[in-house]
């Protein structure tokens, strides 16, 4: 697909069209990266649980990792007085 390099305030960019975004996910952000000479835009997508082992681990270390509810003593957690 061609597309218009127009000027952006002192850079220059380009348009996106809205099915190209859809298609690919991209919202807010994307990788932008030279390959060979070539521009390579990815979508962005920040991994929600990166980096957690380490954290539990870190956790671990310093006690920190001890259950909130007991489930030992209410296995399924009164789920009988639940309403669905």
């Amino acid at each position: 697909m061609k597309v218009n390099v127009i000027p952006i305030g002192n850079s220059r960019g380009i348009r996106i069209p809205k099915a190209i975004l859809q298609q690919c996910y991209i919202k807010n952000y994307v990788d932008l990266e030279i390959e060979d000479k070539h521009i390579v835009i990815k979508s962005f997508h920040e991994k929600p649980r990166k980096n957690w082992e380490e954290y539990f681990v870190e956790m671990h270390k310093h006690k920190d990792d001890r259950l909130l509810i007991d489930d030992h003593l209410d296995p399924d957690l009164g789920i009988e007085n639940w309403t669905w």
